[in-house]
C-alpha cells in the first residue's frame, strides 16, 4: 500500500530567504503560490528554531497577491469580521467553518465554472452564478449548524433543557433566510458566553 507523499520542506534563513529542500534551490514566495497552485503540499521550518511556520508564510502570499492590482479575494466587510472574530467565543468554530465551505466550493468549482460559461461566455461573473454561490454558501451554513447541533453535548443539552421547559426549540434555518442563520450564529455565541462565565 502506497504510503501518501510527505510536504516539501522549506527553511526560512535569518537573511529571509527560503530554501527549497526538494530542489536544493533558493525560492520566493511567488515560487510557493505557484506550489500552491499547482498543488504541491509543503511546510515552512524556520530554519534556527525549527518552528513550523507554514501558517505566516501562507498568511504573507495572500497579503503580497491582495495588494496586487485587480487580485483582492477577500472583501473588506469580510477581514473586519474576520478580526471581530479574535477573541471572541466563536473563535473556535471559525477555521472549521472556513475550511468546510472552501472544500465545498472547491468540489462544486466546475460546476460554477459551467453555468458562468453558459450564461455569460466565461467573460463575466454575473448574477446566476452569484446567485448559485450564494445558495451553496447558504446550504454550507446550514449544514455547519446541523453538524455543530448534533456534536456538541452543550447545545444538546440546552435543547433538552428547553423541550423540558416547555419551550419550542429554535427554528431551524429557512432555505434562503440569512436572518435566521444569523440569528441561530447569535444563540449560539449567547450560548457559549453563558458556559465560559460559569466556569
Amino acid at each position: 500500500m502506497a504510503s501518501e507523499k510527505e510536504p516539501t520542506v522549506i527553511k526560512k534563513y535569518a537573511n529571509r530567504r527560503l530554501y527549497h529542500t526538494g530542489t536544493s534551490s533558493y525560492v520566493t514566495l511567488e515560487d510557493l503560490a505557484g506550489l500552491v497552485r499547482a498543488g504541491e503540499d509543503f511546510a515552512v521550518y524556520d530554519a534556527k528554531s525549527g518552528e513550523d511556520i507554514t501558517r505566516s508564510v501562507l498568511a504573507q502570499i495572500i497579503f503580497d497577491e491582495e495588494a496586487k492590482d485587480g487580485q483582492n479575494l477577500l472583501p473588506i466587510a469580510f477581514l473586519r469580521q474576520l478580526i471581530r472574530f479574535y477573541g471572541d467565543s466563536m473563535q473556535a468554530l471559525v477555521p472549521r467553518y472556513l475550511e468546510f465551505s472552501m472544500e465545498n466550493f472547491t468540489q462544486e468549482q466546475n460546476k460554477y465554472r459551467e453555468q458562468m460559461a453558459k450564461a455569460f461566455g466565461g467573460t463575466a461573473f454575473g448574477g446566476n452564478a452569484l446567485d448559485a454561490i450564494q445558495a451553496q454558501t447558504r446550504a454550507n451554513m446550514q449544514i455547519f449548524t446541523e453538524a455543530f447541533r448534533l456534536f456538541n453535548p452543550f447545545t444538546a443539552a440546552a435543547q433538552a433543557r428547553q423541550e423540558a421547559e416547555g419551550a419550542k426549540p429554535a427554528a431551524q434555518p429557512g432555505g434562503n433566510e440569512i436572518t435566521d442563520l444569523k440569528r441561530e450564529l447569535n444563540e449560539m455565541r449567547e450560548r457559549l458566553d453563558k458556559l465560559s462565565r460559569t466556569r
